[in-house]
């Protein structure tokens, strides 16, 4: 059984109170009586409960992280870059993965509330927020992370996902393409709207350029090697040229279920494949994958210290919302094809191995 302070204080011959004053206030104790308690702490190998007297504080030193999709390397760079800045300011992070369900954010969400963390950062999947109000009214601070906050009351941090959109539907139609296929869901994801609202801004300024939508139920690998059946349809009937994936994810599943087979069909040859979030996969794929990039690692730390600035915030100061600029990374898979082949009259092409 552990040691309790009340065995520290009956070995030491103190009060239970005097053990506490050594643990919390060393100063307000005589030096020879912390000496001898101190000793006799080691010699049970007492471990002070913090979790007990956090509560009793009121005052937790975790505070709790909730991202859409574990799995995906795009949240683990975020988590990365949240635990390196809370550990510098004296925080553990307690990382929960909502799998892009509504029901077990809320679940999550109700568990860090009755633990009376330090603070929530959330990737949330909707734009129903009455939960995070709830932990605000409650004194726990909440930080939006990857979303932008379409009001004041939340302080949020992100990338400009219309600008990514439009970044990456822009360089297809810069090589050429002219019957884009955009990929991604579910819709309740804010990221994934803003992102296709993006690309059908670039595709709306260049005539005779058309955008179809191929929504998928999560953003997966699996999803994508789904989705990537049905692009294969489109693009042997004529009727695709490119593919703008919401994430890396699916276009890596895609790039995966497209390559394959008897009637594999040629990256960047017969179609050119662009994700996003610049995941360390999309470099290494069979085929290179052109990504837009956000800084995963910088989103996280900034996070940390949003959320550190609330917490010194009144009910009516302004929040604050930092919104990052996206990266446009071109690798093979949308290589440009040359002038001939936009005519259709050229043969050679590059094969999966970049040949």
């Amino acid at each position: 059984m552990p040691v309790s302070v009340k065995e520290v204080a009956e070995r030491a011959g103190v009060s239970v109170g005097t053990v506490s004053n050594v643990l919390n206030r060393p100063e307000s104790v005589k030096p020879a009586t912390v000496e001898r308690v101190n000793q006799v702490i080691d010699e049970l190998g007492y471990v002070p409960n913090a979790a007990a007297r956090q509560l009793r504080a009121g005052q937790s030193t975790s505070i709790a992280l909730v991202v859409l999709d574990v799995a995906n390397p795009f949240f683990t760079d975020v988590a990365r870059g949240v635990e390196s800045r809370a550990s510098e300011s004296g925080f553990s992070v307690l990382l929960a993965n909502s799998d892009e369900s509504v029901e077990r954010e809320s679940i999550y969400l109700d568990l860090f509330e009755r633990q009376r963390v330090a603070g929530v950062l959330v990737s949330p999947i909707g734009d129903d927020l009455p939960h995070l109000l709830r932990l605000r009214s409650r004194g726990i601070p909440v930080v939006l992370v990857d979303r932008v906050s379409a009001d004041d009351r939340f302080p949020s941090v992100s990338v400009d996902d219309v600008a990514g959109g439009r970044l990456a539907a822009q360089h297809l139609l810069d090589t050429g393409r002219r019957k884009l296929l955009f990929v991604g869901g579910p819709q309740k994801i804010r990221q994934v709207e803003d992102r296709l609202r993006g690309a059908r801004k670039a595709v709306d300024q260049v005539p005779g350029a058309i955008l179809e939508v191929v929504h998928t139920a999560a953003l997966t690998l699996a999803e994508g090697r789904v989705a990537g059946e049905v692009a294969r349809a489109r693009v042997r009937a004529g009727q695709c040229d490119a593919v703008f994936a919401a994430n890396d994810l699916l276009a890596i599943g895609m790039q995966q279920s497209m390559l394959g087979g008897p009637d594999a069909i040629r990256i960047p040859a017969d179609v050119a494949l662009v994700g996003y979030d610049d995941i360390s996969f999309a470099a290494a794929a069979v085929v290179p994958v052109t990504s837009v990039r956000q800084p995963s690692g910088l989103i996280g730390a900034t996070a940390v210290d949003l959320l550190l600035a609330e917490k010194d915030l009144g009910v009516d100061d302004r929040r604050q919302h930092i919104e990052f600029q996206p990266e446009l990374v071109v690798r093979e898979s949308s290589a440009a094809r040359p002038e001939s082949t936009r005519h259709g009259t050229a043969t050679a092409q590059l094969t999966p191995d970049g040949t």
